[in-house]
């Protein structure tokens, strides 16, 4: 038997849907009487598998996760590697691949692990690559190592992505280095208070990539104009039988499945309380639909509804394969320096992934003209992301190590 401590005022959180119609969480917790201090659990055989299946009572836990721990242990570039493996990337995909070189890492696009019809022309996975750039370069210099990056150094139709070439340098560490194993996307509630102009101004640095700009939006008008926008995207993409199906693909419901890819999606990166996520973990296994429900209540009720402001990266050139590895390399930068201010972030691509979509298709475009009344003229949007101050920090999600990424 085994008593989980239970925190107050837990019901008065958005809650995800559960295995059956009309059925949630909330009712769950009701239902198991926790106005008591401690949830017993035991009894059957399917609920305590339940607990060893989802890891539910020591999450965070396994090999999947060891890269967060050991990012600062290993010297010179197999340890920048081990860096820039913790960047952010598209449904934590990871698409990508490193090749050490005496004094160099070529980073290679894997177009194996793709979002399919979520990302039909790939800007999502070149940013993703390019974020792993950012982390790359942090840690060379951070290493003593003074990195030279030179973006698709064999051309367009050539299979490096980036050449990062380095020399002997003094080591120069960096706020932003220091934060890399404290980076995490957090999609839970944010705190009802501003972030400051100045905070938002001074997340962004564009330095050294050219064509690219961030778009703020965070009076109230437009906020919430661009949250609807946003909640409409959800909707249409879980409408569209396979995005949805692709959509889905990443989610890791087990940690036998966590274990095992070290990638996508969890329970664990959704910001759930620690209670909520021990019950989530103790339900069945979500089906595609009731996932597509718990997304859409969720950018509802919580990610539009506690989003502080939105920023989104535009440019003039959306589909040049050098903006949008940059656009990765500003993401993470922006992402870094949010969390060294204590600002939360969550990327929310699902507009421009609807314009993508209807794009290739060939359907009428509905989401670009809506996107377009809330930028600045003659700019495209590349992606969107929401910050705040967090109600709670999250977990960190599965990784490959630098080894399984390197050859």
């Amino acid at each position: 038997m085994t008593t989980i401590p239970i925190e107050t005022g837990i019901a008065t959180e958005p809650q995800p849907a559960g295995p059956e119609p009309g059925w949630t969480r909330r009712r769950m917790l009701r239902a198991l009487g926790l106005s008591g201090a401690t949830i017993v659990v035991a009894g059957t055989a399917g609920l305590s598998y339940r607990v060893y299946d989802t890891a539910a009572l020591s999450p965070g836990r396994g090999d999947a996760y060891d890269p967060w721990k050991h990012w600062r242990d290993t010297p010179g570039l197999f340890g920048a590697v081990a860096s820039a493996v913790l960047a952010a990337s598209p449904h934590n995909t990871q698409p990508w691949v490193f090749g050490i070189r005496d004094r160099a890492v070529d980073v290679f696009l894997d177009s194996t692990r793709s979002t399919g019809t979520v990302d039909p022309l790939a800007r999502e996975q070149h940013m993703g690559v390019g974020c792993a750039i950012e982390n790359l370069v942090l840690a060379s210099r951070a290493r003593g190592l003074r990195p030279k990056v030179t973006l698709l150094p064999d051309g367009l139709t050539g299979r490096r992505m980036a050449e990062v070439a380095v020399t002997t340098d003094q080591p120069v560490p960096s706020r932003l280095y220091d934060v890399i194993g404290e980076r995490h996307t957090n999609r839970g509630p944010y705190e009802d208070r501003t972030v400051p102009a100045e905070t938002l101004a001074g997340l962004v640095d564009v330095t050294g990539l050219p064509g690219l700009a961030v778009h703020w939006i965070a009076d109230p008008t437009p906020r919430a104009t661009l949250g609807r926008l946003l909640v409409d995207a959800a909707a249409a993409l879980c409408a569209d039988e396979q995005q949805s199906r692709d959509n889905f693909a990443w989610f890791r419901s087990t940690n036998d499945a966590i274990q095992r890819h070290r990638d996508g999606l969890t329970l664990g990166g959704q910001g759930f309380s620690p209670l909520v996520l021990a019950i989530s973990k103790l339900l069945p296994a979500s089906t595609r639909a009731q996932g597509d429900q718990f997304w859409l209540k969720q950018t509802a009720t919580v990610h539009t509804a506690t989003a502080a402001a939105y920023g989104v990266i535009t440019t003039q050139t959306p589909d040049d394969r050098t903006t949008q590895l940059n656009a990765g390399r500003l993401l993470q930068r922006i992402h870094l320096t949010a969390t060294s201010h204590g600002v939360a972030l969550q990327h929310m691509n699902q507009i421009t992934e609807r314009i993508d979509r209807e794009r290739t298709t060939g359907a009428t475009p509905s989401f670009a003209p809506r996107f377009a009344e809330l930028l600045p003229p003659n700019t495209q949007p590349l992606l969107t992301f929401r910050v705040g101050y967090a109600v709670r920090q999250v977990g960190a999600s599965p990784r490959r190590s630098a080894g399984e990424v390197t050859r």
